[in-house]
Formats: structure tokens, sequence, C-alpha cells
């Protein structure tokens, strides 16, 4: 077998051991080998991610014993991909947030902090390489563990409260997750999924099990869009992403719940099959809170007074953008909703890190009205946010302005989701506007008051090699997006 087969497990070993490593260790010391791992994983998977483009996907055995019994792990260009973006967003997660760190959680629970980072990024490429479901669901337990784990290390009440709302959310999805997968091994009698595709396919030909196969589908399709936070199963995500430290907050909004989404993607073509499952109108679903969610997640950002509850909520009008597209049930759909998995991961963490500098300078305030003229006092924060806020908006040059235009496109084809699709897209597009211009505005306004006292950061440079690093990123894929749309059809390809 070619060495980069084995690139995939060795990634999520490592992570895993960055975990194990970081628990006896001190905090600058367990920052510095998660950083060097995750650099070591993002080469490894970018390695993986061109072998694929150019080789086709590849199914690695763990332990060398074949289906129906061993375990395995499958590679294709846009796992890759996923993993190798995932890896990105990791990094500057964590170097963006690192100074403010020091002051949200206690010394000595820095070490733990990096112990947490290190099993969600593990658990989060086993859901993306994985071709057993068990082993999704198990790591889906570890990925909420984590993911609980870093909302409440700021250990405040509110944190403490969000935590614990995230839990009973998230447990109530992995329980529908869990019940789906034993109603799909029961009538399937397997548990990888290229196995459980092959047997359905010849249930479907024969009628067999129409109804459990229905009852499977749905919980799997409701599981995991209430761990992803889809209106209205979103009551959690506000407060989780509001209160928590700002790389918990970066991370767990374009990361974690993207996580869950490339799972249900994957079981919509490689479990149950893409037709099988628009055949089945849970698509149809999907479709309708994904719109649903596009506007009222929108409605309450704009009611909002609290600059990082506002961006919480604006996630969940961007998992209704990507909701819809999957709701579409065509492969352009798909890719629109595929590529707005990478352009809300990108931007949604590059507005948290801008956002914290911004309060920084404001006396620590996120209300609003302290945010007046922010954008003069950090320059580089502000040009940050501007740029976010624009791609959120869909402007010309930035990532959101190619996903806005996919999902048109996409939808130009479908004559009967046309019509919703294109007017809740435009509207859903002028509240994006009204609240993060207004927020743009703000902190251009000049400033005439009290002057607040300047403060120097211990890794301000840093902090702003990364905003400048995330800005790239994002115009990156506005303006070269089309080698990664190309990417993403070949992955869906391999996928189908």
């Amino acid at each position: 077998m070619n060495i980069i087969c084995n690139f995939p497990a060795i990634s999520i070993m490592l992570c895993l051991f960055a975990g194990i490593f970081s628990s006896g260790m001190k905090g600058k010391s367990a920052r510095w080998l998660n950083t060097v791992l995750l650099i070591v994983v993002l080469v490894l998977n970018a390695v993986t991610t061109g072998y694929c483009a150019q080789n086709g996907s590849f199914v690695y055995v763990m332990g060398k014993f074949p289906a129906p019994w061993g375990n395995e792990l499958r590679a294709g260009s846009l796992e890759g991909l996923m993993a190798t973006f995932f890896c990105v967003i990791m990094i500057l997660s964590l170097w963006g947030g690192v100074h403010k760190l020091f002051g949200e959680v206690d010394i000595e629970k820095h070490h733990l902090y990096y112990v947490l980072m290190g099993l969600l990024l593990s658990s989060l490429l086993a859901l993306i390489y994985t071709n057993d479901l068990f082993t999704a669901y198990v790591f889906i337990e570890i990925n909420t563990i984590a993911a609980c784990g870093l909302i409440m290390i700021r250990q405040n009440g509110r944190t403490i409260e969000a935590a614990v709302r995230y839990m009973v959310m998230s447990l109530i999805g992995s329980a529908m997750v869990l019940f789906g997968i034993c109603i799909v091994y029961d009538i399937t009698g397997h548990l990888l999924m290229s196995n459980i595709k092959d047997r359905i396919a010849a249930m479907m030909v024969g009628g067999t099990y129409p109804v459990p196969l229905l009852i499977a589908i749905a919980l799997l399709s409701v599981g995991l869009a209430i761990k992803s936070a889809l209106f209205p199963f979103h009551a959690w995500l506000p407060d989780a992403y509001g209160y928590s430290t700002v790389s918990s907050a970066a991370v767990l909004s374009s990361l974690v719940s993207k996580g869950y989404i490339f799972l249900l993607i994957k079981i919509i073509y490689r479990v149950i099959g893409f037709d099988i499952f628009a055949y089945s109108e849970i698509i149809d679903v999907l479709f309708i809170f994904g719109l649903a969610g596009m506007i009222f997640g929108s409605v309450n950002a704009i009611r909002e007074n609290d600059v990082r509850r506002m961006i919480a909520y604006s996630s969940v009008a961007q998992i209704g953008y990507i909701y819809m597209g999957i709701g579409m049930g065509t492969e352009f759909g798909m890719i629109a909703a595929i590529f707005h998995i990478l352009t809300h991961a990108a931007t949604k963490s590059l507005l948290f890190v801008s956002a914290m500098g911004l309060t920084d300078v404001s006396g620590e305030k996120r209300q609003f009205i302290y945010l007046t003229g922010a954008g003069y006092r950090y320059v580089v924060a502000g040009v940050a946010f501007a740029v976010g806020s624009l791609s959120m908006v869909g402007v010309p040059l930035f990532a959101g302005f190619i996903s806005k235009l996919l999902f048109a496109e996409a939808a130009v084809s479908l004559p009967r989701k046309m019509l919703p699709v294109l007017i809740v897209l435009g509207i859903s597009t002028i509240l994006n506007a009204i609240y993060f211009m207004k927020t743009v505005i703000r902190i251009y306004t000049p400033y005439t008051g009290k002057e607040y006292p300047v403060k120097h950061f211990k890794d301000a440079k840093i902090y702003s090699i990364v905003l400048i690093l995330f800005i790239i990123v994002n115009v990156l894929l506005g303006v070269y997006s089309d080698p990664v749309v190309e990417l993403i059809r070949r992955g869906i390809e391999m996928f189908a």
C-alpha cells in the first residue's frame, strides 16, 4: 500500500496523542505541541488531497481486518479538502485568541484547553474519513464532550448554563442518530457505509422494509440537524458561541457544526444513496427548515445589541444556507452547500476573532454603543471585521459572493424550488447587509466621547498576522474559487 494511504489514520492518531500528551504538560508547552502537530496534520492532509485528486479515492483497512468485520477509513479529494481546511481554521483560531486565553481561563487549566482541542480535531477528522457508521457515532460523542468542555472551561455562570443547554440538545441529537444507526444495522446487517448502501439498494428493488428505512433516514437527518443547530433547533447556539472563549467560539462556529453537516452529506451519498434520500422527501423538510433559518437567524441577529451574540445568530442563518443547498436535491445544490461550508468556516472565525480586538479597545464592552470608533482604535481588527462582513453580505471578491452565486445558479435549474430560493436568498442578503453594515458603520463612526485606555497586547503581532491570514484565505476563496469548486465536484463524483 502507498504510504500516503496511511495519512488519514496517522492524522487522527496524532491529534489523539496531542490531547493525551498535553494533559501532562504546562500550558505553553501544550500550546506549542498542538501547533507543531497541527501543522504536521495539515501537511499530511494536503498531500492526501493532492494524491486523491490525481488517483481517485482509496479505502484504508484498520488492523487489516476486511469488511464486514473490520473498520475502514475512506479518503477522496473532498474528504482531503475538508480535513486540510479544518486544520487551517483550527490553527488560525487557536492563535487568534491565544493572548485572550490568559484572561478567560485559569492558567492551571490551559493544558486542559489544548487536550480538548486535540480531541475535538481528532473527532472531526474521524467524522470526515470514517467509512463505518458506529465509529462515526463514537466520535460524535467525543466531539460533543470536547465541545462542551471548551464552552464551560471559562467557568462563569453564563458559560456553565450554555454548556448545559448545549449538552442537553446535543445528547437529544446523538440519541436520534444512535437509534437511526440501530435501525439501519437491524435491517441491513452492516455498519460499513459501502455495504449498507449496497444492501439498501437491494431492499429498494425488493420493496422490503420501506417504513423502517424511512424512520432511520428521518432519525439520522434530524439528529444531525439538531447537533448542527439548524433552525428551529438552535436555541443553545447564541450563549454557547457568545460567552465561551474567543478561540472556542471561532472553532465551534466554524468547524463543529460543519463536521456534523459533512457527516450527513456522507450518509446521503454513501449510506442511503442520493436518489433514495431525495425520494424519501425528507430532503424537502431540510430545504424548508434551511429557508426558515436564513430568515429567522438574520432577524434575531438584527435584534441583538451584543456583537458576539449577533455573530452567533448569523451562524443560524448561514447554516440555513447550507441546508437549503442540500435540500435542493441536485449536484449543483450540493456543490454550493459544500462550498458554503468552507466560506462560513473561513468567515465566521474571522468575525469572532476580529470582534475580540474591537471589544478589547472598547473597555471590554460588547454592546454596539461602546464600539463606536473601534475600527480606528484597532485598525487591523477593524479591517478584518469589515472584510468578514462584506463576505457574509456577498460582495464580489470575497468568498460569500461565490457561495450566493452558486446557490442562485443551482436554483435556476429547479422549476419547483427556484422561486423560493431566489426570494429568500434576496431577503436574507438584505438582512445580512442590515446587521453587518450597521456594525461596520458603527466601528468607523468617529468617537467623540471619553477615550478608552490604550491596551498593549502581549501577542499583538501574532494576532494581527492571524487576522491578515484569515483575510487572505477569504479573498483566495473568492478570487480562485474555480479550482475549489472543481475539487468539490470531483469529490462528489467519488462519493457517488
